[in-house]
């Protein structure tokens, strides 16, 4: 069994009657990018910020690298390196004058500073103004900052948030560099289904403050199978013909839906109505995106 980086039990966190975390279980192995995933508003940013310390806990415990959080917080918070929403930064220093700042609060080594622009590929703007930086830029400079205690554990909140696609991209390139270059652990939050489906080893989602699916990223894809569609005519005579058969057909979108795809199965199906005198014009296997799957999961009526 690996590694727990993080692990939580029944997690709370309650503003007066509104509940904003609700008993949330999550378990982040080491060594994987985890993509929190939930509408704005679900309980994200209360979860990390619970982790970091940084707002207490109205029940529940957080264990990171298998130390409880409440008994052992200095040390472990050592270890730990965080982007919380937006970076903060001197914008009349430089990059490397801004790093130089929190190099000397966390005692880090010097040579941490050119470390962490090298793997934020910011090298070449060490030495300008951070007021003159691009979003995207300033993003990698909080990420860096982040890196100066050598954290075996990162955790980012929306670090996409206001990134136009180049920044995005580069974002995503450096998140998916963290645990193959540098062996560390990543939590990411997002409300985005793409970022988290093109970065993510694990996923965890939450609605309403729950966590309601926590697993690998192929998990979730095939929490929810692919069906069968068939394009038929008289389509409720070919419903009533299919259930006096034995199947379990439903409409929906004007198409009859089958969950058996198996093509011996599909194959008896589509005999079967052509031999009762119904016109078939489609066959189809239909694979849920996934965003079907967290709308299966969330409800029709919740969309990120």
């Amino acid at each position: 069994m690996s590694e727990m980086v993080i692990e939580t039990n029944a997690l709370t966190r309650r503003y007066g009657k509104r509940t904003a975390v609700d008993r949330v279980d999550l378990c982040v192995p080491r060594g994987e990018i985890y993509g929190f995933l939930g509408p704005n508003g679900a309980g994200k940013t209360t979860t990390i910020r619970m982790l970091l310390g940084l707002i207490r806990p109205t029940a529940g415990t957080v264990r990171l690298f298998g130390e409880n959080f409440h008994r052992h917080r200095m040390s472990v918070l050592r270890r730990v390196g965080s982007l919380v929403e937006s970076p903060s930064y001197y914008g009349h220093l430089t990059g490397a004058e801004n790093l130089e700042v929190v190099r000397r609060l966390l005692g880090a080594p010097k040579k941490r500073i050119a470390e962490a622009l090298e793997i934020v590929r910011l090298t070449e703007a060490a030495d300008r103004p951070v007021k003159g930086y691009s979003l995207g830029m300033k993003q990698r400079l909080g990420i860096a900052i982040a890196l100066l205690g050598h954290p075996e554990l990162l955790i980012l909140d929306e670090p996409t948030n206001g990134l136009d696609p180049a920044g995005i991209q580069e974002m995503r390139r450096l998140i998916k560099d963290m645990p193959r270059k540098y062996g560390m652990t990543v939590l990411v939050s997002s409300h985005l289904l793409s970022e988290i489906d093109q970065i993510s080893t694990q996923v965890g989602i939450i609605h309403e403050g729950r966590l309601i699916f926590q697993d690998r990223i192929e998990a979730l894809r095939q929490k929810s199978g692919p069906r069968t569609a068939i394009g038929v005519d008289r389509m409720r005579e070919a419903s009533a013909v299919l259930e006096g058969s034995g199947w379990r057909p439903h409409i929906e979108d004007g198409l009859l839906w089958l969950d058996e795809t198996e093509p011996e199965q599909v194959s008896r199906v589509n005999a079967l109505l052509v031999k009762n005198g119904f016109s078939v014009y489609r066959l189809e296997e239909v694979k849920p995106s996934l965003e079907e799957v967290f709308l299966e999961l969330t409800g029709k009526g919740n969309s990120l």
